[in-house]
């Protein structure tokens, strides 16, 4: 497919879309192609759910700086509204999906694993840094520790917002 096809398909959607960019050999698209083809057939009233194989949409997938697979696109109004990368469970993927339908900014939950593994791992590094006089451990730990956090961070949201809003004006 390439970019006009692409570009036509989501224009003339009435209705929010999710685009999967898969590929056939690819390990992780194999795991949440049928997630995502689930909830396509579960919101098809809501949401239109349009798989594209990223072997042959090259255009597309340079267009949209895609670098890596599985990578999930939603558009609302032709206009992208939220960017999802990698391998997801079905909770995320479903937030994602209600939220498209809700009108709400597309984000997919950190899940209570992976802000516990991050947080932990932050902490080891950081430990690590401070025992050894090493900043840099010290910076990468924290950096990996506030990922486990930033989505419930009140000033890191209130920072993106201003840059979100000064981006659209």
């Amino acid at each position: 497919m390439n970019l006009t096809q692409f570009q036509q398909k989501i224009g003339d959607a009435g209705k929010p879309v999710v685009i999967d960019f898969w590929a056939p050999w690819c390990m992780p698209c194999k795991m949440t192609k049928p997630i995502l083809e689930k909830l396509g057939r579960e919101y098809a009233d809501q949401v239109d759910f349009m798989p594209v194989n990223a072997d042959g949409s090259r255009e597309v997938l340079e267009h949209f700086q895609i670098i890596g697979i599985p990578t999930v696109l939603t558009f609302r109004d032709g206009r992208l509204t939220g960017r999802v990368i990698g391998a997801q469970s079905e909770a995320g993927y479903r937030a994602m999906f209600e939220s498209l339908v809700e009108g709400k900014e597309v984000n997919v939950p950190v899940s209570p694993l992976d802000r516990m593994l991050r947080l932990g791992a932050g902490a080891l590094l950081v430990m690590f840094g401070i025992s050894t006089g090493n900043w840099l451990v010290l910076g990468i730990g924290g950096i990996i520790a506030f990922l486990g956090v930033y989505d419930r961070c009140p000033i890191w949201r209130a920072i993106t917002g201003m840059i979100q809003a000064r981006i659209k004006n």
